[in-house]
């Protein structure tokens, strides 16, 4: 199966800028470069994959960056070279700076990255000009349902969502497909992972095992404490992030907290979203909302896989998937949220897209109560207001993301 990024990635191999692709771990990164590669290759492009993780090829890119060119095959061509873990060298910043800068002409560098990488100041500056980062989260539903090999329930979505009159037969199938994307989240390993016990080691495993080497890599010292702020993050998801609560609650320092939360950010553990304000006397216009970029993992940090009907967290269960949704469709830095002073709030403000609108999640259409955002439409009639629900389930639901 193909992610939906693949398209704007393959695109951008015949720009000179180089590409590099970033996101979780085990969100398929390292699966997305070799069909990158397998499609360069198909069109008689000049191409080498290079795994970092191999130490004989760390080493020799490490002792010289132009040790790079032994591994191309011989061409007159711009070659392309896909490089895998590239954080695991001992100055990646350099290396890609000194390849772009002399040998441009001759190489592309497509290569994906973990968060220390990322954190790096030089990676920032130095490179400047010379790269397009790309972000890859955790499947979308319409991904997830093509890894579960239900085209057919994926085509049903496509025919109910163009047509406001259309029926579906499939729309039980289509919510016991939602309930599970809900409850286990997008990672791939997961998706593929029939069994549900097994979908719940696995993300145990990502939450032990995987986030513990972003943990080490980012340079945390006080573990403890990063992975009490996570479940926090996790049990709150939408809630204000009061720097000074946590640090209180954490007993550690604030820049402790604004750093743990930085890290967060870069291991695309979650997004923090900024408020939308134009009255700075009466809009809160400091802390953001935190949200996770998966929802499998935010159950997995609660321990609670229960149903979403039977839970006390629905609603913020919901609220987190609806930001999620939005994510997928317009990208993370165009969702916004609103609220005032004296406590009036709408969940999501997209203001700056082609069409501007803003979102209220309910998890039941019974809570929806317009008359309650009369300030927000008020204040903003040119942004219309939304009402996003997940129960009662029918073929609205789609029609609405």
């Amino acid at each position: 199966m193909q992610r939906n990024l693949f398209i704007k990635l393959k695109a951008h191999l015949k720009k000179k800028e180089f590409t590099i692709l970033t996101g979780a771990r085990q969100s398929g990164k390292s699966t997305l470069l070799k069909q990158l590669q397998a499609a360069s290759s198909a069109e008689s492009i000049p191409c080498v994959f290079l795994n970092l993780e191999n130490k004989t090829i760390l080493a020799a890119l490490d002792a010289d960056p132009l040790n790079v060119f032994t591994y191309l095959p011989s061409t007159t061509k711009r070659a392309f070279v896909f490089i895998d873990e590239i954080q695991y060298l001992q100055d990646p910043s350099n290396f890609l700076k000194l390849l772009y800068d002399d040998h441009v002409e001759k190489i592309k560098i497509i290569a994906t990255g973990s968060s220390a990488f990322y954190l790096d100041d030089a990676f920032r500056d130095s490179l400047a000009g010379r790269k397009k980062v790309f972000q890859l989260l955790t499947c979308s539903f319409d991904e997830y349902l093509k890894l579960s090999d239900k085209q057919d329930l994926l085509d049903e979505v496509d025919r109910i969502s163009s047509n406001k009159k259309a029926k579906s037969t499939k729309i039980a199938y289509l919510k016991n497909e939602w309930e599970t994307y809900m409850l286990y989240g997008g990672y791939p390993a997961i998706i593929t992972e029939t069994v549900i016990e097994e979908k719940i080691n696995r993300l145990k495993e990502i939450r032990d095992s995987y986030i513990k080497r972003d943990i080490l890599e980012a340079g945390v010292q006080n573990e403890t404490a990063f992975y009490n702020l996570f479940r926090i993050i996790a049990g709150h998801g939408g809630g204000l992030i009061n720097v000074n609560e946590l640090s209180a609650t954490l007993r550690i320092k604030n820049d402790t907290v604004n750093n743990y939360l930085l890290i967060l950010q870069k291991c695309f553990h979650i997004a923090l979203v900024k408020p939308f304000y134009k009255n700075l006397r009466k809009e809160i216009t400091k802390m953001p909302k935190a949200f996770m970029l998966d929802t499998g993992l935010r159950n997995c940090l609660v321990n609670n896989f229960q149903p979403t009907d039977i839970r006390l967290d629905k609603g913020e269960l919901w609220e987190n998937m609806c930001y999620r949704v939005l994510a997928d469709k317009h990208g993370m830095d165009a969702i916004h949220f609103w609220r005032t002073a004296d406590g009036s709030e709408v969940d999501f403000v997209l203001p700056e897209i082609e069409v501007p609108y803003a979102v209220e999640a309910k998890y039941d259409n019974a809570l929806v109560k317009p008359a309650k955002y009369k300030k927000f439409t008020e204040t903003y009639p040119e942004i219309p207001l939304q009402f996003g629900w997940m129960k009662p389930f029918d073929e609205t639901f789609f029609r609405r993301q």
